[in-house]
Protein backbone atom coordinates (compact mmCIF):
# COMPACT_ATOMS: atom_id res chain seq x y z
CA UNK A 1 0.00 0.00 0.00
CA UNK A 2 1.57 3.56 -1.10
CA UNK A 3 2.10 5.80 2.01
CA UNK A 4 3.85 8.71 0.37
CA UNK A 5 3.75 9.20 -2.89
CA UNK A 6 5.54 12.38 -4.99
CA UNK A 7 4.41 13.33 -8.73
CA UNK A 8 6.12 15.24 -10.93
CA UNK A 9 7.56 17.35 -7.52
CA UNK A 10 9.40 20.86 -9.12
CA UNK A 11 11.06 23.45 -7.06
CA UNK A 12 12.25 26.67 -8.97
CA UNK A 13 14.14 29.86 -7.54
CA UNK A 14 13.38 32.39 -10.33
CA UNK A 15 15.32 31.11 -13.47
CA UNK A 16 16.88 27.99 -11.20
CA UNK A 17 15.46 24.48 -10.99
CA UNK A 18 16.30 22.84 -7.79
CA UNK A 19 13.93 20.39 -7.80
CA UNK A 20 12.72 18.89 -10.96
CA UNK A 21 10.02 16.10 -12.15
CA UNK A 22 11.11 14.24 -9.05
CA UNK A 23 8.10 11.55 -9.00
CA UNK A 24 8.70 8.85 -6.07
CA UNK A 25 6.35 6.16 -4.00
CA UNK A 26 6.90 5.01 -0.72
CA UNK A 27 5.28 1.95 0.67
CA UNK A 28 3.69 1.56 4.34
CA UNK A 29 6.46 1.26 6.81
CA UNK A 30 9.58 1.75 4.06
CA UNK A 31 13.04 3.54 5.03
CA UNK A 32 14.01 5.56 2.07
CA UNK A 33 17.03 7.46 2.09
CA UNK A 34 17.73 10.86 -0.27
CA UNK A 35 21.11 10.69 -1.03
CA UNK A 36 23.24 13.52 -3.30
CA UNK A 37 25.85 15.96 -3.25
CA UNK A 38 25.08 19.42 -1.68
CA UNK A 39 22.71 21.28 -3.75
CA UNK A 40 21.09 18.42 -5.67
CA UNK A 41 17.97 18.90 -4.03
CA UNK A 42 17.42 16.56 -1.41
CA UNK A 43 17.06 18.56 1.58
CA UNK A 44 14.17 21.04 -0.59
CA UNK A 45 12.54 18.23 -1.19
CA UNK A 46 12.06 16.92 2.12
CA UNK A 47 11.26 21.02 2.97
CA UNK A 48 8.38 20.44 0.39
CA UNK A 49 7.34 17.13 2.37
CA UNK A 50 7.49 18.49 5.49
CA UNK A 51 5.04 21.28 4.24
CA UNK A 52 8.03 23.87 4.67
CA UNK A 53 7.87 24.86 1.30
CA UNK A 54 5.53 24.51 -1.75
CA UNK A 55 6.25 23.12 -4.86
CA UNK A 56 6.52 24.94 -7.97
CA UNK A 57 5.22 21.67 -9.97
CA UNK A 58 3.43 18.54 -9.50
CA UNK A 59 1.84 17.24 -6.11
CA UNK A 60 2.84 15.06 -2.66
CA UNK A 61 -0.22 12.95 -1.34
CA UNK A 62 0.14 10.86 1.98
CA UNK A 63 -2.46 8.12 2.42
CA UNK A 64 -4.36 9.26 -0.98
CA UNK A 65 -4.52 12.66 0.31
CA UNK A 66 -3.24 15.50 -1.79
CA UNK A 67 -1.60 17.82 0.91
CA UNK A 68 0.73 19.93 -1.28
CA UNK A 69 0.36 21.73 -4.95
CA UNK A 70 1.33 24.73 -6.15
CA UNK A 71 -1.93 26.57 -5.36
CA UNK A 72 -2.34 25.07 -1.89
CA UNK A 73 -0.08 23.55 0.62
CA UNK A 74 -1.84 21.58 3.94
CA UNK A 75 0.61 23.44 6.99
CA UNK A 76 3.11 21.61 8.33
CA UNK A 77 1.48 21.06 11.70
CA UNK A 78 -1.84 19.45 10.22
CA UNK A 79 0.36 16.75 8.22
CA UNK A 80 0.84 14.11 10.72
CA UNK A 81 4.50 14.02 10.29
CA UNK A 82 7.45 14.51 12.56
CA UNK A 83 10.89 15.91 11.43
CA UNK A 84 14.40 15.93 13.27
CA UNK A 85 16.71 18.80 12.27
CA UNK A 86 20.60 18.40 12.18
CA UNK A 87 20.49 20.56 15.50
CA UNK A 88 17.63 18.44 17.07
CA UNK A 89 15.91 21.37 18.54
CA UNK A 90 15.83 19.91 21.85
CA UNK A 91 14.46 22.82 24.54
CA UNK A 92 17.40 23.02 27.05
CA UNK A 93 15.49 24.12 30.04
CA UNK A 94 13.35 20.86 29.87
CA UNK A 95 14.10 17.78 31.11
CA UNK A 96 13.89 14.33 28.61
CA UNK A 97 11.10 13.58 29.79
CA UNK A 98 9.42 16.78 29.30
CA UNK A 99 11.12 17.11 25.76
CA UNK A 100 9.74 13.69 24.62
CA UNK A 101 6.25 14.08 25.64
CA UNK A 102 6.00 17.81 24.96
CA UNK A 103 4.14 15.92 21.54
CA UNK A 104 1.83 14.54 23.31
CA UNK A 105 0.98 17.18 25.82
CA UNK A 106 0.12 19.46 22.78
CA UNK A 107 -2.33 16.43 21.62
CA UNK A 108 -4.11 16.35 25.23
CA UNK A 109 -4.02 12.73 25.17
CA UNK A 110 -5.19 11.19 27.65
CA UNK A 111 -2.46 11.27 31.08
CA UNK A 112 -2.72 7.69 31.63
CA UNK A 113 -1.81 7.00 27.81
CA UNK A 114 0.72 9.68 27.33
CA UNK A 115 2.60 8.21 30.38
CA UNK A 116 2.30 4.76 28.73
CA UNK A 117 3.94 6.09 25.42
CA UNK A 118 6.92 8.00 27.35
CA UNK A 119 7.27 5.14 29.23
CA UNK A 120 7.76 2.60 26.46
CA UNK A 121 9.71 5.19 24.03
CA UNK A 122 12.17 6.19 26.57
CA UNK A 123 12.83 2.63 27.16
CA UNK A 124 13.06 1.60 23.75
CA UNK A 125 15.84 4.32 23.20
CA UNK A 126 17.72 3.78 26.60
CA UNK A 127 16.72 6.93 28.64
CA UNK A 128 14.52 6.29 31.27
CA UNK A 129 16.99 6.35 33.77
CA UNK A 130 17.89 9.43 32.21
CA UNK A 131 14.20 11.12 32.66
CA UNK A 132 15.12 14.10 34.96
CA UNK A 133 18.17 14.69 32.98
CA UNK A 134 18.31 18.53 30.84
CA UNK A 135 19.98 18.40 27.30
CA UNK A 136 23.14 19.99 28.52
CA UNK A 137 23.99 17.22 30.88
CA UNK A 138 23.51 14.42 27.94
CA UNK A 139 26.09 13.00 25.45
CA UNK A 140 25.48 14.07 21.91
CA UNK A 141 24.29 10.51 21.39
CA UNK A 142 21.77 10.68 24.19
CA UNK A 143 20.43 14.07 22.65
CA UNK A 144 19.78 12.20 19.21
CA UNK A 145 18.24 9.55 20.95
CA UNK A 146 15.86 11.97 22.79
CA UNK A 147 15.02 13.54 19.74
CA UNK A 148 14.21 10.25 18.28
CA UNK A 149 11.73 9.41 20.90
CA UNK A 150 10.40 12.97 20.49
CA UNK A 151 9.34 11.98 16.84
CA UNK A 152 8.07 8.91 16.95
CA UNK A 153 5.84 9.22 20.54
CA UNK A 154 3.93 10.73 18.47
CA UNK A 155 3.00 7.91 15.67
CA UNK A 156 3.46 10.07 13.25
CA UNK A 157 2.34 9.29 9.43
CA UNK A 158 5.72 9.71 8.39
CA UNK A 159 9.36 10.69 9.88
CA UNK A 160 11.66 12.77 7.96
CA UNK A 161 15.14 13.37 9.16
CA UNK A 162 17.67 16.32 7.92
CA UNK A 163 20.98 14.90 8.01
CA UNK A 164 20.83 14.10 12.11
CA UNK A 165 23.89 12.82 12.31
CA UNK A 166 26.24 15.72 11.03
CA UNK A 167 26.77 16.91 14.41
CA UNK A 168 28.61 13.67 15.37
CA UNK A 169 31.96 12.48 15.77
CA UNK A 170 32.69 9.22 13.56
CA UNK A 171 32.14 6.75 15.45
CA UNK A 172 29.44 7.96 17.27
CA UNK A 173 27.52 8.20 14.13
CA UNK A 174 28.02 4.71 13.09
CA UNK A 175 26.57 3.50 16.30
CA UNK A 176 23.72 6.09 15.88
CA UNK A 177 23.34 4.52 12.29
CA UNK A 178 22.22 1.36 13.81
CA UNK A 179 20.24 2.80 16.43
CA UNK A 180 17.67 4.64 13.99
CA UNK A 181 17.65 1.36 11.58
CA UNK A 182 16.71 -0.52 14.63
CA UNK A 183 14.09 2.11 16.05
CA UNK A 184 12.71 1.86 12.58
CA UNK A 185 12.16 -1.84 12.92
CA UNK A 186 10.62 -1.71 15.90
CA UNK A 187 8.00 0.71 14.91
CA UNK A 188 7.82 0.42 10.91
CA UNK A 189 7.23 4.28 10.48
CA UNK A 190 7.45 5.17 6.75
CA UNK A 191 10.76 7.29 6.69
CA UNK A 192 11.95 9.97 4.20
CA UNK A 193 16.10 10.51 5.03
CA UNK A 194 18.36 12.80 3.76
CA UNK A 195 21.85 12.56 4.04
CA UNK A 196 25.07 13.12 1.86
CA UNK A 197 26.91 10.14 3.08
CA UNK A 198 26.92 7.46 1.50
CA UNK A 199 27.43 5.10 4.52
CA UNK A 200 24.13 6.24 6.32
CA UNK A 201 22.38 5.42 3.34
CA UNK A 202 23.37 2.07 2.47
CA UNK A 203 23.37 0.42 6.23
CA UNK A 204 19.76 2.18 7.15
CA UNK A 205 17.74 1.93 4.15
CA UNK A 206 15.62 -0.16 2.18
CA UNK A 207 15.52 2.34 -0.99
CA UNK A 208 18.20 4.63 -1.52
CA UNK A 209 16.99 7.62 -4.30
CA UNK A 210 20.44 9.23 -6.17
CA UNK A 211 19.62 12.71 -6.99
CA UNK A 212 21.87 14.84 -8.83
CA UNK A 213 21.09 18.47 -10.00
CA UNK A 214 17.51 18.58 -8.72
CA UNK A 215 16.59 15.10 -10.79
CA UNK A 216 16.75 11.60 -9.70
CA UNK A 217 19.76 9.91 -11.19
CA UNK A 218 18.66 6.00 -9.60
CA UNK A 219 16.54 4.25 -7.34
CA UNK A 220 17.18 1.25 -5.85
CA UNK A 221 18.09 -1.10 -3.10
CA UNK A 222 21.58 -1.04 -1.41
CA UNK A 223 22.85 -3.77 -3.02
CA UNK A 224 21.69 -3.24 -6.30
CA UNK A 225 22.67 0.45 -6.33
CA UNK A 226 26.17 -0.49 -5.84
CA UNK A 227 26.52 -3.16 -8.21
CA UNK A 228 24.42 -2.31 -10.85
CA UNK A 229 24.59 1.55 -10.82
CA UNK A 230 22.99 2.83 -14.20
CA UNK A 231 24.73 5.97 -14.86
CA UNK A 232 28.27 7.27 -14.60
CA UNK A 233 27.42 9.62 -11.45
CA UNK A 234 25.34 6.93 -9.29
CA UNK A 235 28.36 4.86 -9.89
CA UNK A 236 31.23 7.47 -8.74
CA UNK A 237 29.32 8.61 -5.83
CA UNK A 238 27.87 5.39 -4.16
CA UNK A 239 31.80 3.64 -2.96
CA UNK A 240 34.75 4.09 -4.59
CA UNK A 241 35.31 2.94 -8.77
CA UNK A 242 37.49 2.86 -11.78
CA UNK A 243 35.78 4.57 -14.79
CA UNK A 244 37.56 2.43 -17.83
CA UNK A 245 37.03 4.37 -20.87
CA UNK A 246 37.90 2.23 -24.25
CA UNK A 247 35.89 1.14 -27.56
CA UNK A 248 34.72 -1.79 -29.26
CA UNK A 249 36.29 -2.75 -32.44
CA UNK A 250 35.81 -5.65 -35.02
CA UNK A 251 33.98 -7.50 -32.26
CA UNK A 252 37.52 -7.24 -29.75
CA UNK A 253 37.07 -5.02 -26.25
CA UNK A 254 39.73 -2.25 -26.32
CA UNK A 255 40.79 -1.30 -22.58
CA UNK A 256 43.63 -0.01 -20.77
CA UNK A 257 46.36 -2.80 -20.73
CA UNK A 258 43.36 -5.19 -22.29
CA UNK A 259 42.26 -6.37 -25.54
CA UNK A 260 39.52 -8.94 -25.39
CA UNK A 261 36.64 -10.62 -27.20
CA UNK A 262 33.54 -8.36 -26.02
CA UNK A 263 31.52 -11.10 -25.98
CA UNK A 264 33.18 -12.32 -22.51
CA UNK A 265 31.32 -9.57 -21.05
CA UNK A 266 27.43 -10.87 -20.14
CA UNK A 267 25.15 -9.12 -22.17
CA UNK A 268 27.10 -6.65 -23.95
CA UNK A 269 26.44 -5.32 -27.34
CA UNK A 270 29.40 -6.10 -29.39
CA UNK A 271 28.76 -3.28 -31.93
CA UNK A 272 32.00 -1.04 -32.24
CA UNK A 273 31.54 2.41 -30.18
CA UNK A 274 32.74 4.31 -27.68
CA UNK A 275 32.33 2.04 -24.25
CA UNK A 276 33.05 2.76 -20.54
CA UNK A 277 33.36 0.67 -17.73
CA UNK A 278 32.29 0.91 -13.80
CA UNK A 279 35.19 -1.50 -12.28
CA UNK A 280 35.16 -1.33 -8.18
CA UNK A 281 38.26 -1.71 -6.26
CA UNK A 282 37.66 -4.43 -4.02
CA UNK A 283 36.84 -6.71 -7.58
CA UNK A 284 40.15 -6.57 -9.22
CA UNK A 285 42.82 -8.97 -7.83
CA UNK A 286 46.85 -8.40 -7.19
CA UNK A 287 49.07 -11.09 -8.01
CA UNK A 288 52.57 -11.56 -8.01
CA UNK A 289 53.17 -13.29 -11.62
CA UNK A 290 51.04 -13.53 -14.88
CA UNK A 291 47.64 -15.53 -13.25
CA UNK A 292 46.79 -16.84 -17.36
CA UNK A 293 43.21 -15.32 -18.01
CA UNK A 294 42.88 -12.98 -20.82
CA UNK A 295 41.59 -10.45 -18.56
CA UNK A 296 45.16 -9.43 -17.12
CA UNK A 297 47.38 -7.56 -17.42
CA UNK A 298 50.76 -6.30 -15.88
CA UNK A 299 51.34 -3.09 -14.26
CA UNK A 300 53.31 -1.64 -11.53
CA UNK A 301 52.70 -0.36 -8.17
CA UNK A 302 52.34 3.50 -8.09
CA UNK A 303 50.55 4.76 -4.56
CA UNK A 304 49.84 2.22 -1.84
CA UNK A 305 48.11 3.53 1.72
CA UNK A 306 47.27 1.02 4.88
CA UNK A 307 43.42 1.27 5.59
CA UNK A 308 43.34 -1.15 8.30
CA UNK A 309 41.11 -3.38 6.73
CA UNK A 310 42.79 -3.25 3.79
CA UNK A 311 45.57 -1.96 1.13
CA UNK A 312 44.92 1.10 -1.13
CA UNK A 313 46.86 0.48 -3.86
CA UNK A 314 47.08 2.79 -7.43
CA UNK A 315 48.49 0.38 -10.58
CA UNK A 316 49.57 1.83 -13.69
CA UNK A 317 49.23 -0.67 -16.36
CA UNK A 318 52.63 -1.37 -18.47
CA UNK A 319 52.59 1.23 -21.78
CA UNK A 320 49.57 3.33 -20.31
CA UNK A 321 48.79 6.16 -18.53
CA UNK A 322 45.33 5.10 -16.60
CA UNK A 323 45.70 5.17 -12.73
CA UNK A 324 43.75 1.82 -11.71
CA UNK A 325 42.93 1.81 -8.21
CA UNK A 326 42.52 -1.82 -6.18
CA UNK A 327 41.81 -3.00 -2.45
CA UNK A 328 43.03 -5.95 -1.34
CA UNK A 329 43.40 -7.95 1.65
CA UNK A 330 45.82 -6.83 4.96
CA UNK A 331 48.55 -9.60 4.07
CA UNK A 332 48.18 -8.82 0.28
CA UNK A 333 51.69 -6.55 0.40
CA UNK A 334 53.22 -5.38 -2.48
CA UNK A 335 56.17 -2.55 -2.43
CA UNK A 336 55.60 0.92 -4.18
CA UNK A 337 57.40 0.48 -7.61
CA UNK A 338 56.61 -3.67 -7.76
CA UNK A 339 55.93 -5.42 -10.94
CA UNK A 340 52.24 -6.63 -10.82
CA UNK A 341 49.60 -8.25 -12.75
CA UNK A 342 45.84 -7.28 -12.50
CA UNK A 343 43.08 -9.42 -13.29
CA UNK A 344 39.46 -8.28 -13.62
CA UNK A 345 36.45 -10.64 -13.46
CA UNK A 346 34.39 -10.19 -16.56
CA UNK A 347 31.19 -10.69 -14.89
CA UNK A 348 31.29 -7.72 -12.17
CA UNK A 349 32.34 -4.73 -14.19
CA UNK A 350 29.04 -2.30 -15.19
CA UNK A 351 28.68 -1.02 -18.18
CA UNK A 352 28.28 3.61 -18.11
CA UNK A 353 28.52 5.92 -20.19
CA UNK A 354 32.12 6.85 -21.59
CA UNK A 355 33.99 10.17 -20.38
CA UNK A 356 32.88 11.90 -23.46
CA UNK A 357 29.10 11.25 -23.53
CA UNK A 358 28.61 11.08 -20.15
Amino acid sequence: MSKLVLSGLGRSFGGFAAVENVSLTLAEGEFVSLLGPSGCGKTTTLRMIAGFMKPSAGSIAVDGRVISTPEQVVPPEQRGMSMIFQSYAIWPNMTVGENVAFGLKLRKLPRAEAERRLATILDVVRLAHLVDRYPAELSGGQQQRGALARAIVIEPAVLLLDEPLSNLDANLREDMRAEIRRLHDAFRITTVYVTHDQSEAMTTSDRIVVMNHGRIEQVDDPVSLYNRPRSRFVAGFIGRTNFLDGRIEGGTLVLPGLAVPAGMVPGLETGARPIGFSVRPNTIGLHRGDPGTPWSCAGAVVERAFLGEYWDYVVQPCGTAARIRVATSPLDVHAVGAQVWMSIDPARIVEVPPAETA
